[in-house]
């Protein structure tokens, strides 16, 4: 069998918009170091770890969908998944100010403004009605309800990417959903057939009985 470095994966995944996937990668690289938003042990797994797992989220996004990615931190997943997707309308809400300010600046960099907009804020602030949360490593499930389920709209749903603690995520959030009137499931994800799988949490609305 062939091996597919994780670079060439994102070339296939990206097509016309690798350059930018790669320019974002080169920033991550440096400022996301230099800023601390990213370890200097990471540069080797930039792709695999942090783009190829952001964009795995994907095939659970419909086309054409406002999404907000909440504790974006260095931007992930949201702006790999806005340069995927040009479809989607995206906001990246940071409430703290290195954060957003390195954002900012990213989203400027890579020409992403009419599309991607940056929010200062908690989430829980922000005002906005979206279709989809996304989210990644930025608290334990049953506290990131808490925090998006006034954003979302009732179709919508919440897209947590977790690691192996997924299920048991789910199991502990298990009054918070039934309090809210929701359902949750684990889903394995892939960004494309030789990446690594990753796992979503994805919080919907139950269905009405009756």
């Amino acid at each position: 069998m062939t091996l597919v470095s994780d670079d060439a994966i994102a070339e296939r995944l990206y097509r016309d918009n690798y350059k930018t996937i790669r320019r974002y990668v080169d920033i991550l690289a440096s400022r996301g170091v230099e800023w601390g938003l990213i370890g200097p042990r990471e540069i080797s797994r930039l792709w695999e770890r942090h783009i190829l797992n952001s964009a795995a989220l994907e095939s659970l996004i419909p086309e054409g969908c406002r999404v907000a990615d909440v504790g974006s931190g260095a931007g992930l997943p949201g702006i790999p998944l806005a340069i995927l997707r040009p479809d989607l309308e995206m906001t990246l809400i940071e409430p703290m100010l290195r954060r957003s300010n390195f954002l900012v600046e990213a989203v400027d960099e890579l020409a992403l403004g009419d599309r991607v907009t940056v929010v200062r804020g908690r989430a829980e602030d922000a005002g906005l009605d979206v279709d989809v949360v996304v989210s990644r490593a930025v608290a334990k499930l049953a506290t990131l309800i808490g925090w998006t389920a006034g954003l979302i709209v009732d179709s919508g749903s919440l897209l947590a990417l977790k690691g192996q603690s997924a299920e048991e995520e789910v199991a502990k959030a298990k009054k918070e959903l039934s309090t809210r009137g929701l359902t949750a499931e684990v889903l394995l994800v892939r960004a494309d057939p030789a990446s690594e799988v990753t796992r979503a949490v994805r919080v919907r609305r139950a269905a009405k009985k009756g």
